[in-house]
């Protein structure tokens, strides 16, 4: 009897995961449609990860991620821009969209070792950040420069990072305020 409600629960367990995991892919869809146009316009895509990350965990924050971009990848237009396909991922700043994974393994990992509270959730997040910075950055490098001829890394942070740099800090401690707000009704 207790080995049917240990499946039973698994099963279900599964299944919302599954769920989550699927909203949560297409939350990040809609954020990254919505452009916010300032000087270098924005989408809400690094918002809808933060939360996400932060609200489901990183294990599920990291297969929503991962759902999202193969999504993106065999042509349902998810990518900011109603983009998709592999040339769109693999793209000058396709480097980005994948460096969301590191934000879900960075959160995982800092929050198993140090704990989940506020302050240990924010500097994940902004390790994770970072982290997808540097992915992109070094991938938009590449990218551009077979394309274009070489450019410097001074050009390349100029152009993909610092004007996103407090935006996305904004985004993250909007997140976090949200995702705390929201987690106990999670299960």
């Amino acid at each position: 009897m207790e080995n049917v409600q240990a499946t039973t629960v698994k099963t279900q367990t599964q299944t919302l995961d599954l769920v989550y995991v699927a909203m949560g892919a297409a939350l990040i869809a809609i954020c990254s449609w919505i452009s916010i146009p300032t000087t270098v316009p924005f989408t809400l895509q690094t918002f809808a990860v933060f939360l996400l990350v932060s609200l489901l965990g990183g294990k599920r924050g990291f297969m929503t991620a991962l759902v999202y971009m193969l999504l993106g990848v065999v042509g349902l237009p998810v990518f900011a821009g109603f983009s998709s396909g592999v040339g769109a991922l693999f793209g000058a700043a396709g480097g980005y969209i994948v460096g969301f994974l590191f934000i879900g393994i960075i959160y995982l990992f800092f929050t198993k070792a140090f704990g989940r509270t506020i302050v240990t959730e924010a500097i994940a997040l902004v390790l994770g950040l970072a982290a997808c910075y540097a992915f992109g950055t070094a991938w938009f490098i590449n990218v551009y420069s077979k394309a274009n001829g070489a450019i410097g890394i001074m050009a390349a942070l100029g152009w993909c990072v610092f004007p996103f740099i407090i935006p996305d800090l904004l985004k993250l401690a909007l997140a976090l305020i949200i995702a705390r707000r929201i987690r106990p009704v999670i299960k």
